[in-house]
C-alpha cells in the first residue's frame, strides 16, 4: 500500500497541460510562472530545439530528389497529409504517418497534424491578427449559433500581454474591426509590386488596405524590444530565410519550443512528459471535478495515470473534443461536459479555392533581397458596417497573397547539355521572369451543427481507442453567395492593380485545406447550448479548462491562434485564483 501511495504521489501534480503546442506551451508557462508544478503530457516523441531541426540548413540540392518525397513513400505513410501542398522532403518530420494515425471521413477531410514537442508551433503560419466585437458579436447579431460569452474588452489586455512575450512585427492601420496591437515591431518590407498594389488599393476604395502580414517573426532583436527581460529561449532575429516549417535554429519565429517552454522550464516548476497519449479525463463522481487523466505510454503500451488539482485540454481542435469524448462516466455517458449533445459539432474552416494568379510587365529592373517569410494580407471589407453590408450573405472574407519574381536562376541541366563557359554567363546574368501575383480569399464559414466527427467503435486504433470519423462538408447558401463576391472582388482588384490575369482559380471548398479547423467544444453562456464557459471551464467539471480551437463559437476570417493564446492566458489567470479561493 506504501509504494502505491508513493506511486500516485510521483504522478500527481498541481496541474496538467495535455498539448505542448501554441496553447499548451503558453497554458504550461503561465501555471508554471504562477508557482504551480505543472506536468505537460505530449502524445509525440520529444523534439529540442534548435538540435532537431535537422533540415534547417539543408538547401535543395542537399535533399533527395530535391526536397520531393518520393511517390511510394507518400502512399505508403502521406497519403493523407500530402493534401496540404506544404509536405516535403525538408519538413515531413513535423508531418504525421497517416497508416499510424488513421481517421475516417464520409467526405473528404483534410486534418493535417503533427505529434510531437512543439506540436502545431513549429509549421503555423504565423499570423497573429486580433478578433474584435465583430467577431465576437457576429453570432448574436446574426442569430447564429450561440453567442460568443466574452468581447473584446474582455481579452484586450491578454492580446497585449501575448503580443509583447512572442513579438507581432507588423504596421498599424487604425481599422476598427482588426485591432491594431500595443507595441509591435518594425513591419517586414513591402517589395516594389506590394508598394504598388497598396497606393492603387487604398487610392481607389476607401474601406480597405493591402499589408504585409502581421507575423510571430522577430524583425528586431528580441533583447531591445523586451529591454531588461530575459530571453529564456534565445531568440534571435528572424534571418528572412523562409524555412520555417522546417523548425527554425535561430528562435526567429514564436514557438512553444523557442519561447513558452524556456519560459516555464526556468521555474524549475515544469516538467514534460513526451509519448503520452491521453485517452480520457478521470471523472470523480462524488466531487463532481477531475482527478487526473488517463494516458498510453505510447513506447510501452502501458496504462498509466496522473492526477492533479486542475487539467488544461489544449491538445487541439480535434484531439481535445475527441478526449472529453471518450472520458465517459454515469454522470457524462456521452462525453465529459457534453449535457448539451454538442460535443464534435458545429466544426468549422475557412473556405478558399478562390484566386487569382497574374504578372505585371513593370517593375522589370527591380528585384528584392531575402525571402521574406509571409505574404500580405487584404483584410475584410464586407458586412463591417451599415455601407458595406450584402444581401447576399453575412459575415465576410480576407485575402491573403503575394507578389515575387522568379526564373533568375540556372538549372543544373543547362550546365550538363552546355557545360561551363561564356554561354553559362550569359544565361546566369539573363533577366528574371515577370512578376508573379497570387490572391487567395479565405471566407468565414458559419456553425453548421451537422458539420461533425464522433468515435467509431468499429475502427479502432493502433492502442485500441476508437477512430475519429468526420462527417463534414457541409457549405450553405451563404458560402455560396459569398464565394460569388470572393471572386469578383478578387478581379476588380487586380484590374486596378494593372495586373493581367493567367490563371483563375475557382475550385470546389475542401474542409480542412486551410488549417484553421475550429469549433466542436464550443464555449457559451448555457451548459444546454455549449461545452465550455465563458472562463473556459467544462460545464459540470470546473477543474477541467479547454483553451484550444475547439472552443470557438465562430472563425473569423483571420487566424485564430493569438485569440486562442490570449484566451488561455485568460483562463489561466482565473483558474489560478478560484485554487486560490479553493473553488477548484
Amino acid at each position: 500500500m506504501n509504494l502505491n501511495l508513493k506511486a500516485k504521489q510521483n504522478k500527481t501534480f498541481d496541474a496538467i497541460v495535455i498539448g505542448s503546442g501554441i496553447t499548451g506551451g503558453w497554458a504550461a508557462k503561465e501555471l508554471s510562472e504562477k508557482g504551480l508544478k505543472t506536468l505537460i503530457l505530449e502524445r509525440g516523441r520529444d523534439v529540442k530545439h534548435i538540435a532537431d531541426y535537422t533540415t534547417a540548413e539543408l538547401d535543395t540540392w542537399d535533399l533527395p530528389n530535391r526536397g520531393q518525397i518520393a511517390a511510394e513513400e507518400v502512399n505508403a505513410h502521406y497519403f493523407k497529409q500530402v493534401r496540404s501542398g506544404n509536405l516535403t522532403e525538408a519538413n515531413k518530420q513535423f508531418f504525421v504517418k497517416d497508416d499510424e494515425h488513421p481517421y475516417q471521413e464520409k467526405v473528404r477531410f483534410d486534418w493535417f497534424r503533427g505529434y510531437h514537442l512543439g506540436g502545431s508551433s513549429l509549421t503555423w503560419d504565423r499570423q497573429t491578427y486580433r478578433f474584435s466585437d465583430l467577431d465576437f458579436e457576429a453570432n448574436s447579431k446574426d442569430g447564429i449559433g450561440v453567442d460568443w460569452p466574452i468581447r473584446y474588452k474582455d481579452l484586450e489586455p491578454w492580446y497585449a500581454y501575448v503580443e509583447r512575450f512572442i513579438g507581432v512585427a507588423g504596421e498599424k492601420l487604425s481599422v476598427g474591426h482588426l485591432p491594431d496591437g500595443d507595441e509591435m515591431m518594425s513591419a517586414l518590407s513591402y517589395n516594389c509590386v506590394e508598394r504598388h498594389m497598396k497606393s492603387q488599393i487604398e487610392s481607389r476604395w476607401d474601406d480597405r488596405k493591402l499589408m504585409v502580414n502581421r507575423v510571430a517573426n522577430l524583425s528586431e532583436y528580441y533583447e531591445l524590444f523586451r529591454a531588461g527581460e530575459p530571453n529564456h529561449g534565445k531568440r534571435q532575429k528572424c534571418m528572412m530565410r523562409n524555412r520555417c516549417d522546417r523548425g527554425c535554429p535561430y528562435g526567429g519565429y514564436f514557438s512553444s519550443l523557442s519561447s513558452t517552454l524556456p519560459a516555464a522550464l526556468a521555474t524549475g516548476n515544469l516538467t514534460i512528459a513526451t509519448n503520452k497519449y491521453v485517452t480520457e479525463v478521470l471523472y470523480n463522481e462524488e466531487t463532481q471535478k477531475a482527478d487526473g487523466v488517463r494516458v498510453i505510454n505510447t513506447v510501452t503500451g502501458d496504462n498509466e495515470e496522473y492526477f492533479a488539482r486542475v487539467i488544461f485540454l489544449c491538445a487541439s481542435t480535434v484531439d481535445s473534443a475527441a478526449i472529453l469524448m471518450n472520458s465517459k462516466s454515469g454522470r457524462f455517458p456521452n462525453g465529459l461536459g457534453n449535457d448539451s449533445g454538442e460535443l464534435g459539432h458545429n466544426l468549422m474552416d475557412q473556405h478558399a479555392g478562390i484566386g487569382l494568379v497574374g504578372s505585371t510587365n513593370d517593375f522589370q529592373e527591380l528585384y528584392y533581397k531575402g525571402r521574406r517569410p509571409t505574404g500580405f494580407n487584404i483584410h475584410r471589407f464586407v458586412n463591417t458596417n451599415a455601407s458595406s453590408k450584402s444581401n447576399s450573405f453575412v459575415r465576410g472574407f480576407s485575402y491573403d497573397g503575394i507578389a515575387q519574381r522568379e526564373g533568375w536562376g540556372i538549372d543544373f541541366q543547362e550546365i550538363i547539355s552546355s557545360g561551363i563557359g561564356l554561354g553559362t554567363k550569359e544565361r546566369i546574368m539573363r533577366p528574371p521572369s515577370n512578376w508573379t501575383v497570387r490572391i487567395q480569399a479565405l471566407g468565414e464559414m458559419l456553425p453548421y451543427h451537422q458539420n461533425h466527427f464522433y468515435l467509431d467503435e468499429t475502427q479502432l486504433d493502433n492502442w485500441g481507442i476508437p477512430q475519429l470519423h468526420f462527417d463534414a462538408g457541409y457549405y450553405g447558401s451563404n458560402e455560396v453567395q459569398m464565394r460569388q463576391k470572393m471572386l469578383e472582388e478578387a478581379q476588380e482588384i487586380f484590374s486596378e492593380c494593372r495586373i493581367k490575369v493567367s490563371v483563375v482559380v475557382n475550385d470546389k471548398p475542401v474542409f480542412g485545406r486551410v488549417g484553421r479547423v475550429v469549433g466542436s467544444a464550443r464555449m457559451g453562456k448555457d451548459a444546454n447550448e455549449s461545452i465550455c464557459n465563458g472562463n473556459n471551464q467544462v460545464h459540470g467539471c470546473k477543474n477541467v479548462f479547454l483553451t484550444d480551437g475547439a472552443c470557438l463559437p465562430s472563425s473569423g476570417t483571420q487566424s485564430p491562434d493569438l485569440t486562442l493564446m490570449a484566451i488561455t492566458c485568460r483562463a489561466v489567470d482565473f483558474a489560478v485564483n478560484q485554487m486560490k479561493k479553493t473553488n477548484i
